[in-house]
């Protein structure tokens, strides 16, 4: 079992950095015995926990190490299928988890995906106890729907995701309009991924998402690249829907979407994609401490890992060393000197 003393890191303790000090990764976990340990000089430089990414879709192994070489210990995939290539990224660096084949309405863009399943259409609510039952079986590890327009109508939405809770499952809802999001917050699903780009969200949308505990997934770096890098307008709606949702208490969470697939003419890349991402939230008027918990203790906490999220004994050794203070400048998360997944140095 390996050992390793990092000497001299500031640590990020979820709201500033703490004075030098050594951090023990015991094998998989952090400790504090140095005795025998490998010794890695930290000096001036910020030990982070492992980093979240809690939006993307998984494609290819290289999507993985793109992840793993950008600080990504933990990712949340949003749509993959079917359930062998899923499985098949289980157990690797970043351990993933994954909501497998999402329900979406017929013929909107995700419906014309290629090889997009025809049991992922729903047309009515009555579908819905079947599919969810589907995806739990299939070990999905919650429950996603797409909110296209009215391709799908409320009470299937509301079925959709009140399955997924009975099956104890979070719901996730993907929603890029004004009205999606208003569908989403009305049938209760517990995270919201994406933002407008044909509005603002309004002041009762964004109180009842934090009078009901609801999380936000902005996925900014994908709303650029589908607004102003395509010449299109539309992402100071994102942006401004990022500061409402942030003014109103509602947390926010750090995810991409990035995809390998060849769909965009400036894809969202993976790994490298997290940084611009928090880079993003901070322009949009997080704090750089509200942007780190936004990839770190906040999806540890809301997508249920205790284990991780944070640099504390006991807790699973992920963590991420850079150059800088990133509670003083976000971009210095980018400056990776050394990452190490359950107490493994990653090459």
């Amino acid at each position: 079992m390996t050992k390793t003393a990092l000497t001299g890191v500031r640590v990020f303790d979820g709201a500033r950095l703490t004075g030098p000090a050594t951090v023990v990764l015991d094998g998989p976990l952090i400790g504090t015995d140095a005795a025998g340990a490998e010794v890695v000089d930290g000096a001036g430089a910020t030990l982070l926990p492992g980093l979240f990414d809690a939006h993307v879709h998984l494609l290819t192994p290289g999507d993985l190490r793109a992840l793993a070489g950008h600080g990504v210990t933990t990712a949340l995939d949003m749509a993959c299928w079917p359930r062998e290539r899923v499985d098949s990224f289980r157990g690797q660096v970043p351990d993933i988890r994954s909501a497998g084949l999402p329900a979406i309405g017929p013929g909107g863009n995700h419906a014309k995906m290629p090889g997009m399943p025809a049991e992922a259409i729903l047309t009515a609510p009555g579908q819905a106890a079947e599919f969810v039952a589907r995806r739990v079986a299939e070990g999905s590890d919650y429950v996603k729907v797409v909110i296209e327009g009215d391709l799908l109508d409320q009470a299937t939405i509301d079925a959709v995701v009140a399955e997924g809770k009975a099956h104890g499952k979070l719901t996730v809802a993907h929603a890029s309009s004004v009205d999606a999001y208003r569908r989403a917050v009305q049938a209760g699903a517990d995270v919201i991924t994406h933002v407008p780009r044909d509005g603002v969200l309004d002041t009762e949308t964004t109180s009842r998402m934090a009078e009901q505990g609801q999380i936000a997934v902005p996925t900014l770096t994908m709303m650029d690249a589908l607004t102003t890098k395509l010449g299109a307008d539309g992402y100071g709606f994102s942006r401004d829907s990022v500061t409402a949702l942030h003014a109103a208490g509602v947390p926010i969470l750090a995810g991409t979407d990035a995809f390998s697939a060849p769909m965009l003419p400036v894809p969202v890349v993976h790994g490298v994609s997290l940084h611009q991402e928090l880079a993003l939230l901070v322009a949009a008027g997080l704090s750089e401490v509200d942007a780190l918990r936004a990839a770190t203790d906040l999806p540890a906490r809301y997508f249920g890992f205790p284990d991780r999220g944070a640099v504390r004994e006991g807790l699973r050794a992920d963590v991420v060393l850079v150059d800088g203070d990133p509670t003083r400048d976000i971009t210095a998360t980018a400056k990776i000197r050394g990452v190490w997944a359950a107490g493994v140095a990653l090459a």
